[in-house]
């Protein structure tokens, strides 16, 4: 989803941008512009100075500016925490079977799935960060794998036995994985 939002904004950020600078430098080359638009030609003052000083001495403008500004500046300090933040699962809640419930650490349950994804046949490297919610954790799965392994072999053992084994070892009714494969860079072999 929040990848999904910052495409979104991004999107929407770098066509208004563009938007404006294109008109903008249009109307420097002296295109005639609408007569809506701000300035009308490369003489023209984006803001004359009776639209400077016309609310100087009103006494509400300032703090209505400084607020519209601080409320941008605090949705763009979100979007950047929001987007450099990592999402890790902390804890996962485990049912014990007797209508109570204990907490195992994420970290822990990474890994365990990390160290049984290692001893698959031909992962050279295992990745796992838990995502989710505490009750409905999911994971991903970053492989590297060595050059004569069969991805498909390889997740296909992946999802029968580790990520098995660590649903069923923390009482999950489901544990979705998201797994990338990627192969491990290697020369050429030489024949003779």
């Amino acid at each position: 989803m929040l990848r999904t939002v910052n495409r979104v904004l991004t999107g929407l950020a770098g066509l208004v941008l563009l938007a404006v600078g294109g008109a903008v430098l249009a109307v420097a080359f002296d295109v005639p512009a609408p007569s809506w638009w701000v300035h009308q030609g490369p003489d023209d003052v984006l803001l004359t100075t009776a639209e400077r000083t016309r609310w100087r001495d009103a006494g509400w403008w300032w703090p209505v500016v400084i607020a519209a500004l601080a409320v941008l500046l605090l949705l763009a300090l979100w979007w950047l925490v929001a987007v450099v933040r990592r999402r890790r699962l902390a804890e996962v809640l485990v049912d014990t079977g007797d209508g109570e419930s204990a907490t195992l650490r994420g970290r822990a349950l990474e890994d365990a799935l990390a160290d049984e994804a290692d001893r698959v046949d031909g992962v050279e490297r295992a990745r796992v960060r838990l995502t989710g919610r505490r009750n409905a954790p999911g994971t991903r799965v970053r492989l590297l794998l060595a050059p004569h392994v069969d991805p498909g072999s390889a997740l296909h053992d992946l999802t029968t036995r580790a990520l098995t084994h660590a649903r069923t070892s923390a009482n999950l009714t489901a544990l979705p994985a998201e797994v990338r494969l990627r192969g491990v860079k290697h020369r050429a072999e030489r024949v003779s």
